[in-house]
C-alpha cells in the first residue's frame, strides 16, 4: 500500500489511540473527527473522569465559586470515542503497535497520540507526605479535598513553594480569611518564571495581603502529631511554623515513566518531538506513527533559538494538539509546524498577570508601560539584542503588540514613542533570574537543547 492509499485507509478504517484524557487529548480527538477521521478512536485516562479544566482548581474551586465536579471541558463536537477511564497506560510496544494498560489489557493502534501531561511533584519524604493534612494540587480530587479542609477553618495553611500555583493558593486562602504562610527557597515569589525584578513586586503583593512570606528558606521537615495529622513545618533557618494544612507546590513531573524501555526519546524532561509533533525514538530518529502534545512534549521552537521547549501552558496544549491531530492524518506536504508563541496567565491577590514569549530566557528587563510601584505595568525581556518576552500586571491590552515584536525578532532595548518615559522605563536592567542549574519553583517553560545557528528569524504564524 503506497502512502496515499494508506492515508485514505487510515482516515476511513484506521485505529487511533490517545493516551491522556486531558485538554490536549480531547482537542486532538475533536480535530481528528472534524477533519474527516471516521475510524476507531480510543481515549485512555488514568483518572476516572472525562477531560476537565485544571486552571479553575487553584482559583474558583478553592474559593467555592465553582464545584470540582463541574469543571468538565466543553465539547466542540461529538468524538464517538471508546473511553478507557480510570486505567493507566503502563507500557508501549513500538514494534507491535500496542499500548499496555494497568488492568492487563492491550490496545492496538495505527497512530498514537501521547498527551499524558504532568503530575504534581510530591513532598519527597514519603512518611511526611502521607500525614493527614498534607496536599498537592493537580487533580479534581486534590481540589475537592483541599476545598473541604479550607471550609473547615484551619488555624493556618502552610504553602511550600511560591510559583504560580502556590501563589494562587495563598491568594485563595487570604480571600477566605485563612491565615497562610508561604515558604520559598528563592528570594521572592515567581522568580523562576519571571525573574527577580517582577518577583519583588509579587512579594509586596503577598505581604500587603497578609501572607506570612518566608523567602530564602527551605522546609526541612513536616511534623505530625500522635494521630498522624500534620502539626508543624520546620524551616532551614531554625524556625517552626505550626499548621494543620500543608500544600506542597514544588512544580510538576512529566508522566513518562510508563515509556521506560519502549525505545521512545522520553525522560524526566518530557518526550522529544519535531516541529510537527512526531516523537523521536531514543536514537534521535523521528517516528511517523507516534505523536506528542501538551505538557509532556518537548519540541524545538524557531523563535527561541531552536531550544526544545516543554510548556505547561493551557493554550499550548490546545494548539499543539490541533497541529498533532491534523498531521496524524495528513500527507507530508500538508503537515503543519507547531509554532505557537507561549502565553500564560494567572490571577492572584486581585491582579491579573499574563506573559507572552519565554521570560526565563531573558537577560534584561525593561519597564515600558506603567510603573512597578503602581503594580500596573508591562515588562519586556531581552535576549541577545532582541525582544524575547513580555509580562503584564493588570495591563494586558499591550501584550498583542509585544507578541508581534517577539514574532518579528524586534531589537531590544525597545525604542518606540509609546514607551513610557518614567524613570524606571528608561533603561533595561538585569532580569535577575536564579541560576538555572539550581532548583527553583514555578517556571512554566523548561528549556533543553541549543541553537544550531544563532540568527534573527522573521516568524509568520501558520494556520491552525
Amino acid at each position: 500500500m503506497d502512502g496515499d492509499a494508506f492515508l485514505e485507509w487510515l482516515r476511513r478504517e484506521g485505529r487511533i489511540v490517545i493516551v491522556g484524557a486531558s485538554l490536549a487529548g480531547l482537542r486532538a480527538a475533536e480535530v481528528l473527527r472534524a477533519e474527516g477521521f471516521s475510524g476507531s478512536l480510543t481515549m485512555i485516562g488514568d483518572e476516572p473522569y472525562e477531560p476537565y479544566d485544571r486552571p479553575p482548581l487553584s482559583k474558583a474551586v478553592l474559593l467555592g465559586k465553582a464545584s470540582p465536579q463541574h469543571t468538565e471541558l466543553p465539547r466542540r463536537r461529538e468524538i464517538d470515542a471508546k473511553w478507557r477511564l480510570g486505567v493507566a497506560a503502563t507500557g508501549l510496544d513500538l514494534a507491535a503497535k500496542r499500548v499496555r494498560l494497568a488492568d492487563g489489557d492491550e490496545v492496538e493502534y495505527d497512530r498514537l497520540l501521547i498527551a499524558t501531561g504532568v503530575r504534581a511533584r510530591p513532598w519527597p519524604k514519603e512518611s511526611e507526605a502521607q500525614l493527614d493534612g498534607v496536599f498537592v494540587l493537580r487533580t479534581r480530587d486534590d481540589a475537592a479535598g483541599l476545598h473541604r479542609r479550607l471550609k473547615a477553618s484551619p488555624r493556618r495553611v502552610f504553602v511550600i513553594g511560591a510559583g504560580f500555583t502556590g501563589s494562587e493558593i495563598a491568594s485563595a486562602c487570604r480571600e477566605q480569611g485563612v491565615a497562610v504562610t508561604v515558604a520559598e527557597r528563592a528570594g521572592a515569589p515567581l522568580v523562576g518564571a519571571l525573574g527577580g525584578v517582577v518577583g519583588a513586586v509579587a512579594a509586596e503583593l503577598h505581604r500587603e495581603n497578609g501572607v506570612d512570606l518566608r523567602t530564602g528558606v527551605m522546609v526541612t521537615a513536616l511534623e505530625g502529631d500522635s494521630s498522624g495529622r500534620v502539626r508543624a513545618a520546620h524551616l532551614s533557618d531554625g524556625t517552626v511554623v505550626e499548621t494543620d494544612v500543608v500544600i506542597v507546590s514544588l512544580g510538576a513531573t512529566r508522566n513518562t515513566e510508563w515509556l521506560a524501555g519502549s525505545g521512545l526519546g522520553a525522560g524526566p524532561r518530557g518526550i522529544a518531538c519535531d516541529a510537527g509533533c512526531r516523537a523521536f525514538d531514543f536514537r534521535g530518529i523521528v517516528t511517523d506513527d507516534i505523536f506528542v502534545a501538551g505538557d509532556v512534549a518537548r519540541s524545538p521552537h524557531p523563535l527561541f533559538n531552536y531550544q526544545f521547549l516543554s510548556l505547561e501552558h493551557w493554550g499550548n496544549a490546545v494548539t499543539q494538539a490541533e497541529v498533532a491531530a491534523h498531521n496524524m492524518i495528513s500527507a507530508s506536504a500538508e503537515r503543519q509546524p507547531h509554532m505557537w508563541v507561549p502565553a500564560f496567565w494567572s490571577s492572584q491577590f486581585g491582579v491579573n498577570i499574563k506573559s507572552v514569549g519565554v521570560p526565563s530566557l531573558g537577560e534584561q528587563i525593561m519597564i515600558t508601560q506603567g510603573s512597578l510601584a503602581e503594580r500596573r505595568f508591562i515588562g519586556v525581556y531581552g535576549y541577545q539584542g532582541r525582544v524575547i518576552a513580555a509580562v503584564s500586571f493588570d495591563n494586558t491590552r499591550w501584550l498583542e503588540f509585544y507578541q508581534r515584536l517577539i514574532e518579528s525578532g524586534a531589537p531590544f532595548p525597545v525604542e518606540f514613542p509609546t514607551v513610557d518615559r518614567r524613570p524606571e522605563g528608561r533603561q533595561p536592567v538585569p532580569a535577575d533570574f536564579p541560576d538555572p542549574s539550581l532548583p527553583s519553583h514555578g517556571p512554566t517553560v523548561t528549556l533543553s537543547g541549543y541553537s544550531p545557528a544563532d540568527r534573527r528569524l522573521v516568524f509568520t504564524p501558520g494556520r491552525h
